[in-house]
């Protein structure tokens, strides 16, 4: 797939069959992410690979009850690291450049995921401390996007989007 079909096919999708993610479709993803641009190149952020039912359940509840969390066979986990910001850009990179790194990588994770026919839906919508809890991350973590993987179960319409005159401001 090219990019812009990339960008054009990409729904979020909260249905997932039961066919598994292969490993190496996983690794694939992984090195994409791997990929986005950071603040300073400091990559400011840890990825958990979560694939153990019980996490994802717990992740789900974490998430108000987003049981579609559960039902993937992987979700990603993104978590801003302040702390790898801290040094070289102080407050401003703890509080703002970390969460733009984690965003930044899910944000190419996503579309990777849909270039390999999968699919999935950025949760943003969750308990932060029973994040960390569930995936028994250290406290200086920060969760910023839940993304699970799978095999669309669904095929939703494409959702309309606001005319460019009513975003777009030229100066």
């Amino acid at each position: 797939m090219d990019f812009s079909e990339i960008i054009r096919n990409r729904r979020s999708i909260r249905s997932f069959t039961s066919q598994p993610v292969d490993e190496a479709t996983v690794q694939q993803l992984l090195e994409i992410i791997r990929t986005a641009p950071t603040a300073g190149n400091r990559q400011a952020y840890r990825l958990y690979v979560i694939r153990d039912p019980q996490i994802r359940r717990g992740l789900a509840a974490a998430a108000y009850h987003q049981d579609f969390l559960a039902e993937a066979p992987v979700c990603l986990a993104f978590f801003a690291d302040p702390n790898r910001s801290l040094g070289r850009y102080g407050s401003r990179g703890a509080n703002l450049y970390c969460l733009q790194d984690a965003t930044i990588a899910a944000t190419f994770a996503w579309m990777a995921i849909v270039d390999q026919g999968l699919a999935s839906v950025w949760v943003g919508a969750f308990d932060e401390e029973a994040v960390c809890r569930v995936i028994q991350s250290p406290p200086d973590l920060r969760p910023v996007a839940l993304l699970p993987i799978g095999h669309p179960a669904e095929n939703p319409e494409k959702t309309p989007r606001r005319p460019l005159d009513e975003m777009v401001v030229w100066r």
